[in-house]
């Protein structure tokens, strides 16, 4: 699939999907400084989004597949999509509810229609995706009015070591004003930052 940025490229190698639950469960508590549990973050998301049962959701850029497990449980369909193809494999064996449904998709150039999904959930996809802007476009044309976007990312410090991440790996690091002006029919109803991790949830206008 071309125009991939190579952290994108990475998550086709075996040993990144193996090893990335174990990176998952204890990424934030890395990036934060702080214990900060799988159980912790989605008690955090299902408050302030509030998943209901027979809604329909998207997991853009499921990797591991936590976030599908989670809407799966509250009751929800999921469409858990990711570029790699190992990386849903892996996923798939880890959560097994017939709710979720596994797509190879790329997100900025999805064929969903618009106002598809209740609710989106986007993790550090949109630290590396090739066109966040784009991306962003996306996640908000296929979000139904009323329904809840849910982010969570690595905010810009203008430090060396995301200069260098975005030189090699071709990570972005948005500020969240950014993230706002680029999807200009959602309203921002949380934002807070937790070490080096942002959170942000939005409505759709």
């Amino acid at each position: 699939m071309p125009d991939l940025t190579p952290a994108q490229r990475s998550n086709f190698l075996p040993v990144t999907a193996w090893g990335y639950a174990w990176w998952r469960a204890h990424s934030l508590s890395l990036l934060s400084g702080e214990p900060f549990s799988l159980t912790r973050e989605a008690c955090l998301f299902q408050a302030i989004c509030a998943p209901q049962a027979e809604q329909h959701w998207l997991d853009a850029g499921t990797s591991a597949g936590f976030y599908a497990g989670v809407l799966a449980r509250a009751g929800c369909r999921v469409t858990a999509a990711d570029l790699s193809t190992t990386m849903l494999r892996v996923a798939a064996q880890r959560e097994r509810a017939p709710l979720i449904a596994w797509e190879r998709v790329n997100i900025e150039q999805n064929g969903w229609p618009d106002g598809s999904f209740d609710g989106v959930k986007v993790g550090a996809t949109l630290n590396e995706t090739a066109h966040p802007d784009v991306f962003l476009h996306q996640l908000e044309r296929v979000l139904k009015p009323g329904g809840h976007l849910w982010l969570m990312f690595v905010p810009a410090t203008g430090g060396l070591g995301q200069r260098g991440l975005s030189r090699l790996g071709g990570l972005f690091f948005p500020d969240p004003s950014w993230v706002e002006r680029h999807l200009p029919r959602c309203t921002l109803v949380h934002a807070f930052r937790v070490g080096r991790v942002q959170f942000m949830a939005l409505v759709r206008s």
